[in-house]
């Protein structure tokens, strides 16, 4: 068989959907010419789809159309390494699978421990988010959690008023050592999400000690989040913008 038809053949055998590279295909350096140029006459005929520069994926074909890949494969780079986790998906479209918001959104955003420049791949614009924290398997519940407070002024669909009533309840469910590491994960956030974040636990009578020492007592923050959602708001300078 020759090594054109192997290509095709290996090609056939994966799902619809994954994201594939050169080295999927497990062969001799000398070859990566030979099959960059089988690939991209592949793509320009229509049996596979180019993602960015190579990347390609076989799309799954429905009566709306042809679909994308799952956000995870689509980035999946960023996402490990060598079998360690290296970043996390953040953003819209982590808010949505938490309750936040029901919008979807041509942006990804990936938490991740050094910094990125943005980047384009099969239509969606992939963002980076610097994450100071350490990012496992364990952690990115809570930083994802960080992260919606980081922008529940901004989350499309919904208000902070409401965003924060889901966020209340998310860590309500936490249990105590996930309590402890996302009050200590949150002092590696800004102020003002470290307040929100020192309200909650107060209001829910966790431990919030460390959070309430790295808060300067002088400084408020304009938040649209009412006391009827957040009773301990104002011990922690959180007040609502005046309207005119």
């Amino acid at each position: 068989m020759s090594v054109a038809n192997q290509i095709r053949e290996k090609i056939e055998n994966f799902p619809t959907g994954y994201v594939f590279t050169l080295s999927d295909f497990g062969l001799d350096a000398s070859y990566d010419l030979a099959l960059a140029k089988l690939l991209s006459r592949m793509s320009s005929s229509g049996e596979i789809v180019r993602a960015s520069k190579g990347k390609y994926y076989k799309p799954r074909q429905t009566v709306f159309g042809a679909l994308k890949p799952s956000y995870d494969e689509l980035v999946k780079d960023f996402l490990m390494k060598d079998g360690v986790i290296i970043g996390y998906i953040s953003g819209v479209s982590a808010f949505s699978a938490m309750g936040l918001t029901t919008q979807i959104s041509s942006n990804i955003l990936i938490g991740c421990n050094k910094y990125r420049r943005p980047v384009n791949r099969a239509g969606y614009k992939l963002s980076f988010l610097l994450q100071e924290n350490p990012i496992t398997k364990d952690s990115i519940e809570l930083l994802r959690i960080l992260d919606a407070i980081k922008f529940i002024q901004k989350i499309p669909g919904t208000t902070p008023s409401e965003a924060c009533s889901i966020i209340i309840e998310l860590v309500r469910h936490l249990d105590e050592k996930q309590t402890q590491k996302l009050e200590l994960f949150s002092l590696k956030y800004t102020s003002y999400v470290r307040a929100i974040v020192g309200a909650i636990l107060e209001y829910l009578n966790r431990p919030m000690d460390a959070v309430r020492r790295s808060i300067n007592g002088v400084t408020t923050y304009k938040i649209a989040i009412p006391e009827s959602i957040l009773p301990t708001k104002k011990n922690w300078n959180i007040y609502e913008p005046t309207r005119k």
